[in-house]
């Protein structure tokens, strides 16, 4: 047996003796006790604290998310919170519908609780979205949300969040990091049983009032409210909150826009952490609206749109009812598109396009968004994937009063209007959806309708994510191969740029010419055609995969399509080598 190994072999043998491991955990380690394999995926590496927070499936060990991994981790937050001077300013805690995500909550409000570090905790599961609101809203210095978004039922998670309602900083996620690998999961953190830290006054229950807050200020980030109120039940919304905490105010917030005639899909309406009507609880996939569009298909009124939202109702999906009955899911940059079309248009319908405006998207997103803002004189800005990026945007406009933001999206789904917070929102997206659909209702036409003519306006742009399995150290040699072979050509045309984000530097090709990305440094190459079109790719930080973000471009659909299908395959043979 190597060092490594027995190193492994030690911890498993510490966790079975040690006290504060639960007898659960425990008999999950006794059963793989005689596999090393498992024995070292447990215990081989911990997980890392990056700048989204943890993210594993469920179980024992330090590489997976249970309540000793979460003390650990929330022990060395409250060292970063007392050090910042922000204890008495407190931290909020919310959770979605996970297993154990009440169980995970519970275990940082005590450890919170026990460091001396004042505790806001939701009396129930709330949306992501509302977290971030009332971190500002209580002037929070921090906030904590138990949850793994959108991924499967084996998942949870840990996100933190800082005093500006956005998820952590670089810096400060090395700082909670590298505590954290200062901390003995089993001994390190302090503790304090949920229930007395509420009886001593350490912990604050949050309930309705909040509730009210936040659903306020998703309904003042309406453009045209009379659209909602005039069109909203000729829509015949179908919604699916997939089990998650959609259900608390996606229906609240539609009904206060003026949405009586509304759906829900019994079935997924429960929160449920096994999610079991469906595959993955991923809005981004069209499978996870199948119940919904059922449900809108056997209506006897027509339903024109049909919406869900994830677990923990960030991200948004829907699909719009075609003349011929069928239902058509839009992709994540046709609904950006659709929505800043909308909100440009409405916005100059009440006189309320500010001189300033500007539209934010991520790097990997349509570039269909910046041509729709740019040709209505609003400047778009692009930042890293990440909606913490459009998040810092927002407080940077907000003082130096640079911009005015209208809008910020990221092509997986995610999207935010209002300033109110500073994360992706699906319960606004919901609302503002449902108003860009009225508001093409009253012009006689459907979504996909209202999309085409924005195609016809400003080209065929077409969008396709590919994602490869391959081990970390493959995704790294890849990326190097490509760093210094970049390819000369993709689909029809020849690469006239190459961005490297590694080195924050863009060089043009074949001359040679460098100038600055603008953006902060992430592992991640693009390469642009003098077509217009682009590839993207990104080893992802925390499964072994690699993505590659196709964004092609044409004055026509046919010629759009077959560029799309040209730079598919020109991603996949770069990627196999």
């Amino acid at each position: 047996m190597d060092e490594k190994t027995y190193s492994e072999h030690k911890e498993l043998l510490r966790w079975l003796s040690a006290p504060q491991v639960a007898d659960d955990l425990k008999d999950e380690l006794l059963a793989v006790s005689d596999n090393d394999a498992a024995i070292k995926e447990r215990f081989g590496k911990a997980m890392q604290f990056g700048t989204a927070g943890l993210r594993s499936k469920m179980g024992a060990g330090i590489s997976r998310m249970n309540v000793l991994t979460v003390a650990q981790t929330t022990q060395a937050l409250s060292k970063l919170i007392i050090d910042a001077g922000g204890a008495e300013r407190g931290c909020v805690i919310a959770y979605d519908s996970r297993n154990d995500s009440v169980l995970f909550s519970k275990t940082a409000a005590g450890v919170l609780a026990a460091n001396g570090v004042k505790t806001y905790f939701f009396d129930a599961l709330r949306p992501t979205p509302e977290l971030s609101f009332a971190i500002l809203h209580l002037n929070a210095i921090a906030g904590i949300n138990i949850t793994a978004s959108h991924n499967t039922k084996e998942y949870n998670g840990y996100k933190v969040y800082w005093e500006d309602g956005a998820q952590l900083s670089p810096d400060h996620a090395r700082t909670i990091s590298d505590e954290s690998a200062r901390t003995d999961v089993l001994t390190g953190a302090k503790h304090m049983p949920f229930d007395s830290a509420v009886s001593k006054g350490l912990i604050k229950i949050l309930g309705r009032s909040v509730d009210d807050a936040f659903a306020a200020a998703v309904l003042s980030s309406r453009i045209c409210p009379e659209l909602t109120e005039q069109y909203g039940d000729m829509l015949n919304i179908v919604y699916t909150p997939l089990h998650g905490s959609g259900c608390r105010l996606v229906p609240e917030v539609l009904r206060l826009a003026g949405v009586t005639n509304l759906r829900i899909v019994p079935e997924q309406a429960e929160p449920d952490g096994n999610f079991p009507t469906v595959v993955s609880p991923n809005p981004e996939n069209a499978n996870a609206l199948s119940m919904a569009v059922a449900m809108a298909s056997g209506a006897k009124q027509k339903c024109m749109l049909v919406l869900g939202t994830d677990p923990d109702s960030d991200r948004i999906g829907a699909a719009v009812r075609e003349d011929d009955g069928t239902y058509t899911v839009l992709s994540g940059n046709q609904m950006g598109a659709l929505l800043l079309d909308y909100i440009i248009k409405g916005r100059r319908l009440h006189g309320a396009l500010p001189e300033n405006a500007c539209a934010i998207r991520s790097v990997v997103s349509s570039d269909l968004f910046s041509r729709i803002a740019e040709s209505n004189g609003v400047s778009a800005v692009e930042v890293l994937t990440g909606f913490k990026y459009i998040g810092e945007k927002i407080k940077e406009y907000e003082q130096t009063n640079e911009h005015t933001f209208i809008l910020g999206y990221e092509e997986s789904h995610g999207y935010l209007a209002g300033t109110y917070a500073r994360d992706k929102d699906a319960v606004e997206g919901c609302m503002l959806l449902t108003e860009c659909a009225a508001y093409h209702l009253s012009h006689g036409r459907t979504l996909t309708q209202a999309l085409k003519a924005i195609y016809e306006e400003y080209g065929y742009y077409l969008e396709e994510t590919l994602t490869f399995s391959m081990t970390p150290e493959d995704a790294a040699a890849l990326m190097e191969k490509l760093r210094f072979d970049a390819p000369h050509s993709l689909g029809s045309s020849k690469v006239k740029l190459l961005c490297d984000y590694s080195i924050c530097k863009r060089t043009e090709l074949p001359s040679g010419v460098t100038s600055a990305t603008g953006l902060p440094q992430t592992n991640m190459l693009g390469f642009e055609t003098d077509g217009g079109c682009r590839l993207i790719f990104r080893p992802s930080g925390t499964e072994p995969k690699i993505k590659a973000y196709v964004l092609v471009c044409g004055k026509t659909q046919d010629e759009a399509q077959e560029e799309l299908e040209n730079f598919e395959n020109a991603a996949k043979k770069l990627l196999q080598g």
